[in-house]
């Protein structure tokens, strides 16, 4: 026979709190039996109706809560019904953990997200930084949007995600953020990682990335020739803001530091090595990697440039990365250069145009941006028209020899 079943909303009177609103607790009653939780919603006992267990009003607040009510009494309904159909009968007790989530086989998404996030805060300036972390922050809250906007749940458990969920997700970020797909691609990268996390807790359930490629478009890494540097060194320009940015880029374009390591680069980094000649020795804030550049000519110029002129051991007057590619934009107009200048650029032009194009083997330009992989200088590496030119001549030259002889 079918339990007899009732929930209660009703005022915990003798608990006045100091804004004079008192707490509107829940009373679930099950063959007699009784349990009862807090909903912590609050309200002035004047405007509180006893018999239909509601505020009293059409005013915004008290319809605000009600709803809330109607909602807490449609998740005790349904966890009421779930119960009964998986066990046969229901206790009050049971319901009550249900609601709390105490009996939760599962944590959920955002739960394991937090308890990543909090470990990987942990390991900020050893093993990762502090622009990685924020990503992540930055992917927990748009997945909590996410989920409010399409499903209008603030939380999902964890065995509950699909691939279909996960590709939903990709569209949104495409579509709501304007993000190309390879932006697109390292987010679920990274929701992965909150997968991975998860099941090295000891936890047992489904893949839902089984059904879901992440794959990656090759992108076209732009870069400067060298006549293009060139105009810039020698561009002249009123603003001596606009001139440091200049100093700072064509600086990476002959040392390939990225923005992060630029701003990390103190006096302490440049050494006289073995061969006399002055080194960049640091590492990659990105990878920890050891990274070592000689400083030819130019970059040495520019260090002798802005010498004593900084605070902390800094040596170049670097401004936030954002503004550098501001400027960047109003560069690349002054020198009549029709390619979108960003500060990255650089580093792509180290790589190609001064180190590769002018016969640097690429496993030395690894060493030199500081990457684990050679499969990773390999994205950058690409060989210039005037390389391939050189190359060839130099490949007729021999077999004209050969053929002479």
């Amino acid at each position: 026979m079918k339990s007899t079943y009732r929930v209660l909303f009703y005022l915990k009177k003798n608990a006045i709190l100091k804004n004079g609103k008192t707490i509107i607790m829940i009373r679930i009653t099950i063959n007699g039996e009784i349990a009862q939780l807090s909903s912590k919603l609050q309200v002035n006992p004047d405007s509180w109706d006893v018999k239909t267990g509601k505020v009293k009003g059409r005013a915004a607040e008290a319809n605000n809560i009600n709803r809330q009510l109607d909602n807490l009494k449609a998740a005790i309904d349904k966890a009421y019904t779930k119960q009964f159909d998986e066990f046969g009968y229901v206790t009050p007790e049971k319901i009550k953990n249900t609601i709390l989530g105490i009996d939760r086989k599962y944590k959920t998404l955002l739960e394991y997200f937090d308890m990543h996030n909090k470990q990987y805060a942990m390991k900020i300036g050893y093993s990762t930084s502090n622009i990685t972390y924020n990503r992540y922050l930055l992917l927990r809250e748009r997945l909590e949007f996410f989920m409010k906007e399409h499903y209008n749940i603030s939380d999902i458990d964890i065995n509950e995600v699909t691939p279909v969920f996960l590709d939903s997700f990709y569209i949104h970020i495409r579509n709501q953020y304007n993000s190309a797909h390879n932006n697109a691609m390292k987010a679920m990268q990274r929701l992965r990682k909150i997968f991975y996390f998860a099941k090295n807790t000891g936890l047992n359930i489904p893949d839902p990335f089984w059904d879901f490629n992440i794959g990656f478009e090759t992108a076209e890494r732009d870069f400067l020739s060298q006549k293009e540097i060139e105009t810039i060194q020698s561009k002249q320009f009123v603003s001596k803001r606009v001139e440091q940015v200049r100093d700072l880029f064509i600086f990476c374009c002959y040392t390939g530091l990225s923005y992060i390591d630029l701003c990390n680069l103190k006096d302490s980094n440049i050494h006289a090595a073995f061969d006399n000649s002055l080194w960049i020795m640091s590492k990659r804030q990105k990878t920890n990697v050891q990274f070592n550049v000689r400083l030819l000519n130019t970059p040495i110029q520019i260090l002798d440039k802005y010498k004593g002129s900084q605070k902390d051991g800094k040596i170049l007057p670097v401004i936030s990365n954002q503004k550098l590619n501001e400027y960047l934009k109003e560069i690349g107009d002054l020198c009549s250069i029709t390619k979108n200048l960003t500060f990255h650029m650089a580093r792509h032009t180290f790589a190609t145009t001064i180190a590769l194009s002018n016969g640097v083997p690429i496993e030395t330009v690894s060493k030199m941006l500081g990457h684990k992989s050679i499969k990773t200088t390999q994205i950058y590496a690409k060989i210039t028209d005037i390389k391939m030119s050189n190359d060839m001549q130099k490949l007729s030259e021999i077999i004209d020899k050969e053929i002479a002889c």
